[in-house]
């Protein structure tokens, strides 16, 4: 291979240590909880899980770190 076609990519651990590092803010718990009621309404199972994991992240922020 040579070095002009070469293209560097972040690996995978590298990519998640960048993404890490950018600090997102979660949606309030009244806002989550109205989603999960939605998405429960909807018969909507990955919603539901989805909904419940971000309602726990934003309740308790150590937890999953």
């Amino acid at each position: 291979m040579s070095r002009a076609s070469y293209i560097a990519r972040p690996t995978e651990r590298a990519a998640i240590r960048a993404a890490a590092r950018s600090g997102r803010p979660l949606p309030s718990v009244p806002a989550l909880m109205a989603a999960l009621i939605e998405a429960n309404d909807r018969a909507d199972r990955e919603g539901v899980n989805l909904a419940a994991h971000r309602i726990v992240r934003a309740s308790e922020p150590g937890v999953g770190e």
